[in-house]
């Protein structure tokens, strides 16, 4: 076959195919209807005289002849989008951009103050659309361009370039006066994590890494609440003699506002460290380049731990 046969758009939409494992969610990447998105899939297969996918469990798997054809596909794809790109300048005071990123709801209320302080700033006319996705698809979205930029702590996120912006640690937040708070200070160096057993818990169901904290301490029988959002929790912890495990730079903002007050035990996995992950296809694009470098200004190098 002649390459004057082939779309540049079924390459894109064989690209995603092929990230996402789904021809539905390729749809959803690209702003396509899943009619057209099979369409364009059958018009592909019919070129190219291969079946490219096959159904697999709830999504489907590339054929042999997609697996070699998916290398190809992204080098061209990130060529001509590094070409168009090159010659590009990005004016931050004239840009009507809009800028989107994957935070959760904590990462929202961690980052979205001063990065909207910032763009209202540097870059008036743009606009800024945060919203969190499912873990398993923040690579594909980068690499498709659905979203620009993923900040977080997210160390299983696969394919992506990343820099870290800040070190943080787990603590526990309770309501200010608790008698467990008192007891864990009188006891200062030799309170054990064994006392936590004597604590009722709750807990964000999205965020992985305070249940396994809970289930490496065998305290999974003391969680009495599980959430969908960290930040339905003050008003919940200062209501009740519930603890909730988050970042302790969040936790210092809520104890701010009053009635709320934390302790810091020694976990395992306490300390971990924030992101900013970005596809490679896009590493030239000025805008983004933009924004990934204020970011990097603006939250880098910080330490929420002693």
């Amino acid at each position: 076959m002649n390459i004057k046969d082939i779309d540049l758009n079924l390459l894109r939409l064989f690209d995603a195919v092929w990230r996402a494992r789904s021809v539905s969610r390729a749809a959803e990447m690209l702003d396509l209807s899943q009619p057209a998105a099979s369409q364009g899939l059958a018009r592909l297969r019919r070129l190219l005289g291969d079946a490219l996918f096959v159904r697999s469990g709830s999504g489907v798997a590339p054929t042999p002849r997609a697996e070699r054809l998916a290398l190809a596909v992204q080098s061209a794809l990130t060529t001509l989008e590094e070409a168009l790109n090159e010659s590009e300048v990005f004016d931050p005071l004239q840009s009507r951009k809009t800028f989107r990123v994957h935070l959760s709801d904590i990462g929202e209320a961690r980052f979205l103050p001063e990065l909207m302080a910032l763009l209202r700033r540097e870059a008036p006319g743009t606009r800024l659309e945060a919203a969190p996705l499912p873990h398993d698809d923040i690579a594909a979205a980068l690499d498709s361009g659905r979203i620009d930029a993923a900040i977080g702590f997210l160390p299983t996120v696969a394919d992506t370039r990343r820099v870290p912006l800040l070190s943080d640690r787990y603590i526990v937040l309770l309501r200010e006066g608790h008698p467990f708070a008192a007891r864990w200070r009188a006891e200062g160096a030799t309170a054990g994590l064994v006392d936590l057993a004597a604590l009722d818990f709750a807990a964000v169901r999205t965020h992985s890494d305070t249940l396994r904290i809970l289930q490496l301490l065998q305290l999974e029988g003391q969680l009495r609440l599980t959430t969908a959002h960290f930040l339905s929790l003050p008003a919940i912890v200062r209501a009740s003699d519930l603890g909730v495990l988050l970042p302790r730079s969040i936790a210092q903002g809520f104890v701010a506002h009053g009635g709320l007050e934390i302790i810091e035990p020694d976990f395992p996995l306490r300390d971990f460290t924030v992101s900013l992950h970005w596809s490679r296809r896009f590493e030239n694009d000025p805008a983004l380049a933009w924004l990934r470098a204020r970011v990097v200004a603006l939250f880098q190098d910080r330490v929420a731990v002693p």
